[in-house]
Parts: C-alpha cells; structure tokens; sequence
C-alpha cells in the first residue's frame, strides 16, 4: 500500500497527488509546522521535507524522500518509461524557480521581508525570472502540449504561485494559458488548494 505523507498547499506534494490519482494510495495530510505533525515527520524523513512516500510491501516499508525521487521511484514501480533528458533538465528549471519560491515564501512568513538589495534575494528573484522566462517560451514551442509529468509539476508551480500570490505573471502569456487550458482537469481540482 502506497501511502503518500505532505500537506495539500505544498507545490511539490500536489504533484505527486495529480499524478498518482489513478493509483491506490492515502494521502496523510500533514501540517508541517505543527508540532504533532513535525515530530511525526521526522520518525520517518531525517529531512523532514514532503512529500515523503512510504511503500508498505511483503511486511517491510520502504520511505522515500523528495519529489523527484518518488516519481523515479513510481516510475520503476510501475514500469513507467523513464523521463527524457529534455524533460529532466524542464523538470530542474521547474524546481529551481519552486525552490526558490518556497525560501522567500518560508522568509516572509518569518516577518523577513524581501529585500532587492540583499544578496539573496537578489539572486532568488533573478532566478525565478529566468527560469520562467525561459517555461514561457518552452510552453510557446509545444514543448509542454502532452499531459505528463513534466506539465503536471508546470501546472503546480504557475497555479501555487497564482495562489500565494508570489510572482507577477505579467506578459508570461504562454504560461497562464498553459495554466487556464489545464485548470478543470479532474485531478487538478480535485487537488486544488484553495
């Protein structure tokens, strides 16, 4: 039985959800800063970061850590074909601009606001704007047009960061396109965090 640890706001959780709602799972909705949750959380991930995927099989448990790694993980476990090099490289520019995302949004929460003058901030901020520069016109050359892994983690950072409000999307129009002709896929409103 798989069983899928993570909290329903988290960019990098719902894309796991989205991909294996056609797969036998439970999903344990976690609320991370809790103290309950947390300490739970760290019995079983040392990173204490979601999503966290335990496989019960044969009476042993195998936890795996990391997003990317639970979808190889999925991938092997089901006889998947494995991602393309073009796809891994759209899947790091993905996480890239996520993590990113997820530092400054944790710092704001902290009451420590972003500052263009401080070094990391800087750097964040210039990141996010590449890298979705370079998904917009990715999206544009078709390079997103199937429904597959690399689109689902797409569709889950534009959608959080429309919904954290974390980024102003002006004249990415690929992207929120992408992101409108996506939106009432079952899977994805049935996950949806709001």
């Amino acid at each position: 039985m798989l069983k899928l640890y993570g909290s329903t706001t988290s960019p990098f959780v719902r894309r796991i959800r989205i991909w294996l709602a056609n797969t036998q799972h439970e999903f344990v909705n976690l609320q991370i800063f809790a103290e309950q949750d947390r300490e739970a959380l760290i019995v079983k991930n040392p990173t204490m970061k979601i999503p966290m995927l335990e496989d019960e099989m044969d009476g042993k448990s195998q936890v795996i850590y990391d997003s990317r790694v639970i979808y190889r993980y999925l991938t092997d476990k089901f006889a998947d074909p494995a991602l393309s090099w073009e796809q891994e490289n759209q899947l790091t520019l993905i996480d890239s601009a996520n993590d990113s995302l997820v530092q400054m949004f944790i710092l704001s929460n902290s009451d420590i606001q972003a500052d263009e003058d401080k070094l990391f901030f800087k750097l964040q901020k210039e990141r996010v704007n590449a890298v979705l520069v370079q998904l917009n016109e990715q999206v544009d050359s078709g390079l997103f047009s199937s429904w597959n892994y690399p689109s689902v983690c797409l569709y889950c950072l534009i959608d959080w960061i429309e919904f954290r409000k974390l980024h102003n999307m002006q004249g990415l129009t690929s992207l929120l396109e992408f992101h409108d002709e996506n939106s009432q896929r079952i899977e994805v409103t049935a996950t949806d965090p709001r």
